[in-house]
């Protein structure tokens, strides 16, 4: 039985993003129905190099839809009002959500489009690549010799339907509660920025604003290096990770100095660096080098493409990927699990318009809705053990939402992310000067525990008494010593549900490794789909980390949906690496199915022809253009007043135009050259072609779409002072704000929740602090 299955699902989206969601929500349970045109969605024809034969169903849209219903309409048919009044949620892609929910406002409508259904840009034609060119995600990555280059795998449509999941449980949540709908406005504009852009724009608010004097782009270091037979990736977020790794390169004495621990040291030296780590790497196997480097506790993994990833040794002992229902491919198996309970095998994915005469689902009974509405998470309390980014971002995105959530940490072992405002390291309290913590753990308190400690331990498990979740991410072992685990949680309050995001799950080889966004993307073959053909791989920088966020918050929430209907908690297990192949399932898809072995292509895009960034006239201005359908290239050809390429047979469909791309480049390379980038962009918007500039991630505060939706909302901390901090990817009905409060500084509540919430006198609480068991202050820095 699934959590959700009184959860009808409307789905009248085309492409990605809204599907999925709607996939993450058929798998908790619901009811979902997939809307086509006559002709059926496209999604059903699609593979990454061609589109098949009428009738034939390709892989990636079974793996979307395994499990749903079909059914033929378009609006103004009665079939599809009969199908928008039963249901719980409508999912769309095309603009019409805004009169949807006027028209059914108990209902939570959800639309996911380029821009955001509000502000300047709403009707702007838009994809996902010039998406994350508006964002300042594009602009962030490469080498200085070389363009900007995208995140791979459309990665961003991927995400952004799992943010348009989350949003829309939470707000069915509150629906059942008290009967009101919802407008949940995803932006991919705005889910690119947040997951792809490394919050560059606080980074540089935080810096001062110092002068733009080079562009913004770089590569980490060490990332991914060259084997003796093929490719390893490393990252060393930590200088304990980064000491490792100079043992692993058998180069100790770069330790001592301090020099080399410095990512802006390396930077400078780029050569130099490289040369010394890759005299090792080349002369080992990724094999031998993932080996050595996992005993080290080193962030190691290969750089997987489809055929490696199937045959990794992770992958297989967990069951990560499952057949099928044809039995012809294999696809990610559902990213979280309950009670240890093994996910279903999926369903088989519906023919065209299978239940277009089978009675619509309708909804269960729901209250009028009835006094203010509050937020979906109102009430619910959350005892949040995470650290560094993606834990932080999921209890982030629960805390947003109205829980209370308690961020624990100790004076002497900081989370972890805190500890990359090092930059600041002149100025007085660097640790509260991270980026990554002032946007993750807004809306937080923050109480320091040593849980080494008998009465810390004692204090914590007081506070799991009255919570209703509990949140960790630590790699398994560091749970359990401090005996902290399910068996201990579910003893002390019987209704909690923890959530546990282990890197790379609680069983198989790889366990107990740590695991970053950084590892995801060069294991799961996203870096592999990332990078100039004549360049290597590069990682995308981040995405992995809120993916693996909003994916355990999803489940979190499902979780929630199993207690209140048994009363008893649970136990859920969301692998970071398990939602990173679900939203990486591309490279797996085409392998099984397709005997297809795709990789990086710069930035074209197999959506898309042409699709690419363009010099335009002075240094620095890249011109994002991605052509999806016919009408666009006629539009493009008529901008750059190419007829003779418009009137050509040969470049007629997807297909025809990825085979002669190099020749179309040209032409809109030629054209591009001396134009002003904004006179080229209008230009292009206006003849209805997605165009956009490649923005500089620095300054996304001042991009017009962004300000316009509120997206960077005001912040003033205590420590750091005010600046502009990104909310939420997404709008929702009657939210002006997503930041009640900035992100604590090292514990801030410690006396509001050891006092006034657990009932500590001020003698105790004096005595903890003397004890070392709280604190305010770090240790050990």
């Amino acid at each position: 039985m699934g959590e959700m299955d009184d959860l009808i699902v409307l789905d009248c989206s085309e492409g990605i993003p809204g599907a999925y969601a709607s996939k993450l929500l058929g798998d908790a349970g619901a009811t979902v129905t997939a809307v086509e045109p006559p002709e059926g969605a496209r999604l059903r024809a699609w593979t990454w190099d061609r589109d098949l034969p009428l009738g034939q169903d390709g892989a990636l849209f079974r793996y979307l839809r395994h499990g749903h219903r079909s059914v033929v309409a378009e609006f103004g048919d009665p079939l599809l009002g009969e199908l928008l009044a039963g249901a719980d949620i409508v999912i769309t892609t095309d603009g019409s959500a805004t009169a949807l929910a006027e028209e059914y406002p108990d209902v939570v409508v959800v639309s996911v489009t380029p821009h955001g259904l509000s502000g300047p840009d709403a009707q702007r034609p838009g994809t996902e690549f010039t998406a994350q060119a508006d964002s300042g995600a594009l602009a962030i990555r490469g080498t200085q010799d070389l363009p900007p280059i995208q995140l791979g795998g459309r990665v961003v449509e991927w995400v952004a339907g799992a943010y348009a999941a989350f949003a829309a449980l939470a707000s069915y949540r509150r629906q059942r509660a008290f009967g009101h709908g919802d407008l949940i406005d995803v932006s991919l504009v705005e889910v690119a920025n947040y997951s792809g852009s490394n919050f560059f724009d606080l980074i540089h608010s935080l810096q001062g604003r110092p002068p733009l004097d080079r562009p913004a782009r770089n590569v980490e270091i060490p990332s991914i290096e060259p084997t003796l037979d093929g490719w390893v990736g490393f990252n060393t977020n930590s200088r304990q990770q980064f000491d490792s790794f100079c043992l692993l390169i058998e180069r100790s004495d770069l330790i001592d100095g301090g020099e080399w621990a410095s990512i802006q040291a390396r930077f400078a030296r780029a050569d130099e660096w490289n040369e010394m780590v890759r005299s090792f790497t080349r002369r080992h196997t990724t094999a031998e080098i993932v080996q050595r480097a996992a005993e080290l506790r080193v962030p190691v993994a290969p750089v997987c493409d489809g055929k490696a990833l199937v045959e990794l040794d992770q992958v297989q002992a967990r069951g990560v990927l499952v057949p099928d229902p044809t039995g012809r491919f294999l696809v990610p198996r559902r990213p979280w699990s309950i009670d240890a309970e093994v996910p279903p095998p999926p369903r088989i994915a519906p023919g065209l318009d299978d239940h277009g005469r089978r009675p619509a689902p309708m909804h269960s009974f729901r209250p009028v809705a009835t006094g203010p509405r509050r937020p979906p998470l109102e009430g619910v309390t959350v005892v949040d053990m995470t650290a560094w980014w993606a834990g932080p971002s999921s209890t982030g995105l629960l805390a947003a939402l109205g829980a209370d959530v308690v961020h624990i940490e100790s004076i002497g072992r900081l989370d972890g992310i805190r500890l990359t405002g090092g930059m600041f390291a002149a100025q007085p309290q660097w640790w509260e000067r991270s980026s990554f913590f002032l946007q993750a753990n807004t809306n937080k308190y923050d109480l320091t525990l040593d849980l080494r400690s008998p009465r810390g331990r004692e204090l914590l498990l007081q506070l799991v008494a009255r919570a209703d979740l509990v949140v960790e991410n630590f790699t398994p072992r560091v749970l359990e010593a401090f005996d902290l685990g399910w068996d201990v949680v579910h003893a002390t309050n019987p209704r909690t549900v923890m959530v546990r995001m282990p890197a790379f799950g609680l069983d198989g080889p790889w366990r107990d490794r740590p695991g970053f966004a950084q590892t995801m993307e060069q294991v799961t073959g996203l870096a592999w789909l990332t990078g100039h053909p004549e360049d290597q791989p590069r990682i995308q920088r981040g995405p992995c980390d809120p993916n693996g966020g909003v994916h355990a918050a999803f489940a979190a929430l499902v979780g929630l949906a199993r207690r209140d209907r048994t009363g008893i908690g649970c136990f859920v297990e969301a692998a970071m690496f398990d939602a990173a192949v679900a939203v990486a399932a591309e490279p797996v898809l085409e392998w099984t199915a397709y005997g297809n072995r795709i990789g990086r292509a710069g930035n074209r895009g197999p959506a898309a022809a042409p699709q690419g960034l363009y010099a335009c006239r002075g240094s620095e201005q890249w011109l994002a253009i991605a052509v999806e359908t016919e009408e666009q290239w006629q539009g493009c050809c008529e901008v750059i007043d190419r007829s003779d390429l418009a009137g050509d047979v040969r470049l007629v469909g997807r297909e025809c135009r990825r085979a002669q791309h190099d020749r179309i480049d040209e032409a809109i390379a030629s054209w591009a050259a001396d134009r002003d980038l904004a006179a080229a962009v209008r230009a292009l918007n206006d003849a209805g072609v997605p165009a956009a500039a490649a923005f500089d991630p620095r300054i996304t505060s001042q991009q017009r779409q962004l300000m316009a939706r509120g997206y960077y909302e005001e912040v003033d901390h205590p420590v750091v002072g005010t600046h502009l901090v990104p909310g939420l990817p997404w709008r929702a009905t009657g939210v002006d704000r997503w930041i009640r409060s900035p992100a604590p500084s090292l514990g801030q509540h410690n006396r509001e929740i050891l006092g006034g919430w657990l009932g500590c006198s001020d003698e105790e609480i004096d005595a903890l602090e003397v004890e070392g068991v709280i604190g305010t202050w770090p240790t050990g820095l």
